[in-house]
């Protein structure tokens, strides 16, 4: 709260103004979170810092202003600073007049704040201003966050309780509204009973002091009697739909556990053999590769092969070709060697031999051929037969393959059972939990049809009973209006002669005191003339005026006590009048508690008569200090006339003193005789 003063100080003189004494005093006894204000006569300017404190303070959840003489636009600043404010809780009004103004600021309040949950409104003349009064029960329609309302001494009418009727309609969320003291009449009382059907949370309203018929006040409380019982049984249905969702809840998490649990042991056993499996294919792909590699080896092998056998039979062709070159040379030489002579015998031996040279050489190239071709064929079975191996393996991890797939396709087969199975028993359990909820709404509800019909056959027996309590009550009830018209003229007649005697009082009293007035300016004017020659006289001239304006300030004071006491009279019977009315309201909504009423009637009479005798000694006792205070007076006058004797004696004393001293002095014996 020093935070909040400190921020009240510097808003005010921001806005140069002092701040209020009484409010900086309450700021530093108050508690946390609370602000009582109360009678407290609150200015515009502190309105004003308020109303921007309340803007931003996130600490204060109650906030009472009863009672603090707010005027129109000081209260449409506060209500404006609680438009944004979201923590205040309860709000109190009461008694601070707020009029059409009000209403309106009371209805954009409604209509922005989502946090008041309480306001209380008493005493504050918000419904003879009808439009005011509609757009504030607008608000209060769409409003989502009061649950409870006090409109008491408001002199609502029956259009503002049609207006309230409508409101009530359309609000789902208020709990508890109190009309008490208004004129809302049989047309509103009826425009509340039609719109309580609708409305299912208003468990209590209050129309007591409204003219209201019985029947209407009894149809009311049957309303709020079934609300309160539907709110209280949708309560207990709450409740228990609460324990039940936590225990299914809980055997649901029970259950989920479990089966993570065991899916938890399926999944990595599953997961185990899928990482042999991706291990298998792994070797199944290397081997594979390895296999792709030899055949690619074992082609290419093979093209060498082919290309060596292409080579050879190449070779082959060129060697007959050069054969059949080689005999055709032979056959051609030797023809030559037969026709020639001796001299070319001795080059035919050069061409066989080079044939023979060429012949061994292309017998090396064969023989080196068929060397190299036995070689590659060597090769290319040993390739086979490491492709015969490999395809082996292949076939026998593809076989492994496929037996660990099977396997593993058993394991979730079984681990699939598994979890239908664990699905079926957690199906069932929830299915015996549902039937055991439904059996229990089935229980709950045949207790209300059950509660619902003795409640039926308690209203039909209340029904008779009130029929009989009716035809007493209008007995009773013409026997209290009697009575109480017989009481009110009495009071009548009391209030007249005690005002008659009042005014004749005071008429006596002001010609008293026109006559001590008239004797007082005469007493004024004969100390004024004697003030130049007397100044001790004058002086207490003077303070006697003093003393008698001061009995004139008494008497003035006892007139304004009379009045008072008028006042407080009048006050009293209007109190003593609504006490009457409020004991009449009580005698038609309690039938049982006539004699009580009587009583109690009986002891305001013997009140009003102690209170009018307290009353007359109490003009007794002012007749009496009115005596005094005239025989004061008449002592003081007493006491004037003395005076004033006493100063005409010293006057004549003087003036015979001033003669002889005028006749003994030497001028008198130089004046010629006459």
């Amino acid at each position: 709260m020093e935070e909040f003063q400190h921020s009240y100080r510097r808003l005010c003189k921001e806005s140069g103004a002092e701040p209020q004494e009484t409010v900086l005093q309450q700021l530093q006894e108050l508690p946390r979170g609370r602000l009582d204000l109360a009678t407290q006569s609150l200015t515009v300017e502190t309105c004003r810092a308020l109303g921007k404190l309340l803007q931003k303070e996130a600490l204060l959840t109650e906030l009472i202003l009863s009672d603090c003489m707010l005027s129109e636009e000081g209260a449409t600043l506060l209500l404006q600073g609680l438009c944004a404010n979201t923590v205040v809780r309860f709000l109190d009004l009461k008694g601070n007049n707020l009029q059409a103004a009000g209403a309106e600021a009371l209805g954009q309040l409604l209509r922005q704040n989502k946090s008041i949950q309480s306001l209380t409104l008493e005493w504050n003349n918000l419904g003879p201003w009808e439009d005011a009064f509609a757009a504030f029960c607008g608000a209060l329609a769409g409003n989502g966050a009061l649950r409870q309302l006090d409109l008491r001494n408001n002199q609502i009418s029956h259009k503002g309780a049609e207006e309230l009727a409508l409101a009530l309609t359309r609000n789902a969320h208020l709990q508890q509204l109190d009309l008490r003291w208004n004129s809302i009449g049989l047309l509103g009382g009826r425009a509340l009973v039609n719109c309580l059907p609708r409305n299912r949370t208003l468990w209590r309203l209050e129309l007591a002091g409204n003219n209201v018929p019985g029947d209407i006040l009894r149809a009311v409380e049957q309303a709020m009697d079934h609300n309160q019982e539907r709110q209280t049984t949708s309560r207990e249905n709450r409740a228990r739909t609460h324990v039940l969702s936590k225990e299914v809840q809980h055997l649901q998490e029970e259950k989920s556990r479990a089966s993570a649990a065991c899916v938890g042991q399926l999944q990595e056993a599953l997961n185990e053999r899928h990482s042999i499996i991706n291990a298998l294919k792994a070797k199944l792909q290397m081997a594979e590769a390895a296999l792709a590699l030899s055949e690619q080896k074992a082609q290419g092998l093979g093209e060498l092969l082919a290309m060596a056998e292409q080579e050879q039979r190449s070779l082959a062709q060129r060697q007959a070709k050069e054969r059949r070159l080689e005999q055709q040379v032979g056959r051609r030489a030797g023809g030559q060697a037969v026709l020639g002579g001796v001299t070319s015998g001795a080059h035919a031996p050069s061409h066989p031999q080079e044939a023979a040279e060429r012949e061994s050489k292309l017998l090396r190239d064969l023989s080196a051929a068929n060397e190299k071709h036995l070689l590659l064929r060597n090769q290319v079975d040993e390739l086979e037969r490491k492709v015969r191996s490999q395809q082996e393996q292949l076939f026998l991890a593809r076989q492994e393959l496929t037996n660990t797939a099977a396997e593993l396709k058993i394991r979730a087969v079984q681990a699939e059972e598994r979890l239908e199975l664990e699905k079926k028993r957690s199906r069932q359990s929830l299915e015996d939990v549902e039937q055991l909820r439904a059996k229990e709404v089935e229980h709950m509800t045949r207790h209300l049809e059950e509660s619902e019909r003795a409640m039926q056959e308690r209203v039909q027996r209340l029904e008779a009973s009130r029929l009989s309590l009716e035809e007493e009550l209008s007995r009773v009830k013409a026997a209290a209006l009697s009575e109480r018209g017989q009481a009110e003229e009495e009071l009548i007649k009391a209030k007249n002669q005690v005002r008659l005697e009042e005014q004749q009082r005071l008429a006596h009293l002001e010609e008293k005191l026109r006559l001590l007035a008239q004797a007082r300016d005469e007493a004024q004017s004969a100390c004024l003339q004697q003030r130049q020659t007397v100044a001790d006289a004058q002086a207490r001239a003077s303070q006697l005026s003093l003393q008698v304006e001061g009995l004139r300030r008494r008497l003035e004071e006892l007139q304004q006590e009379l009045s008072n006491k008028d006042q407080e009279k009048v006050a009293e019977v209007t109190r003593v009048r609504v006490e009457l009315r409020e004991q009449n309201g009580r005698l038609q909504a309690e039938l049982t508690a006539q004699e009580a009423l009587k009583e109690k009637v009986a002891a305001l009479e013997r009140q009003l008569k102690v209170m009018a005798s307290d009353h007359r000694e109490a003009l007794l006792d002012r007749e009496s200090e009115n005596a005094s205070l005239r025989e004061k007076l008449r002592l003081k006058e007493a006491e004037i006339a003395r005076i004033r004797e006493e100063e005409a004696q010293r006057a004549s004393f003087l003036q015979n003193a001033v003669l002889a001293y005028v006749q003994g002095s030497p001028l008198r014996a130089l004046s010629p005789q006459k």
